[in-house]
């Protein structure tokens, strides 16, 4: 009998690779015949993380077989899936996403309305007698960290604080200190060009009938980013074309502010405007206190769409 594919999301981010690593060591334990995978490359965040605790990365698959046996975590929606998925078999999902899916058979999903993934995972393990053990710990309180923002993100809830306090005992990490050079490491853009950087953490969210892609980068300082304004429009105007899009939504999230700083293109950009009572200035605005596409985009776009 062939293996299940454990996997997030395309454009994966510490969460999507953890989770699929975490997932698998959970199915293991339970006597489940597993492999973690991804969908994408790693970014400058997760490879500090796999990097600082010495962990291989999933294996890289870009598709499915028919009737492949699937677990789904830190994801749900079949458009931010792998390709061929909806030929696979889904048995499992655990997320923290709204649900985007149907299936013509039952099957075991977990979601809660929680910052990470990860939390819901640990709430697995214990529920299954089962402790994770220091090198899962760590890996699951970074991907706390990660989604949170150190715990600062609005997303942030009692059980994320709760599961980083006795994920950072089990681990043995200051959380605190390692989080912050975590995070940062993560804002290390030096490398990537230009379409890299619109496709790191880039999610397809129609706001009604408004077509759109959302994409997060984070900095720890957005003047930074800016300088490639010029450039990142250019590389925004070729994808809305490419994929007929009505919004272009790139944030620029500052992670020691909490603020985001907003470039917004497409013949729908006036959406921004209406949703947050701004005015773009040059495509642009800053949107203080926006840290959550989940949380503090999707909603307030999707109501004003």
């Amino acid at each position: 009998m062939s293996k299940t594919y454990i996997f997030g999301h395309k454009s994966p981010d510490t969460d999507s690779i953890t989770s699929s690593l975490v997932m698998a060591d959970l199915e293991t334990k339970l006597g489940n015949d597993v492999v973690a995978c991804r969908l994408g490359s790693l970014n400058k965040e997760t490879e500090y993380v796999l990097n600082y605790f010495d962990i291989e990365a999933p294996e890289l698959i870009e598709k499915i077989e028919d009737d492949a046996e699937v677990i789904l975590v830190d994801h749900n929606s079949p458009s931010e899936s792998v390709d061929n998925i909806e030929n696979a078999k889904i048995i499992k999902v655990v997320d923290h996403h709204k649900i985007a899916f149907e299936t013509s058979y039952p099957l075991f999903v977990r979601t809660e309305p929680v910052g990470c993934t990860e939390t819901v995972l640990l709430k697995l393990y214990k529920e299954n007698g089962f402790t994770p053990d220091k090198t899962i710990a760590s890996l699951m309180l970074s991907a706390i960290i990660s989604d949170t923002l150190l715990l600062k993100s609005p997303t942030t809830t009692e059980d994320d604080k709760d599961a980083v306090k006795e994920l950072a005992e089990i681990a043995e990490i200051d959380y605190e200190s390692y989080g912050l050079e975590m995070l940062k490491a993560g804002t290390d853009l030096s490398s990537f060009s230009i379409p890299e950087i619109l496709s790191l953490d880039a999610k397809q969210i129609d706001f009604k009938d408004v077509k759109s892609i959302v994409n997060q980068v984070n900095t720890a300082d957005i003047a930074d980013v800016m300088e490639m304004k010029a450039d990142l429009e250019a590389g925004m105007e070729k994808i809305i074309e490419e994929e007929n899009l009505d919004l272009f939504m790139l944030l620029i999230t500052d992670i020691v502010n909490s603020n985001s700083q907003a470039i917004a293109l497409g013949k729908d950009a006036a959406l921004v405007e209406k949703a947050y009572g701004v005015k773009l200035e040059d495509n642009t605005v800053l949107l203080e206190g926006i840290v959550s596409r989940k949380k503090q985009v999707v909603p307030i776009m999707t109501e004003n769409a």
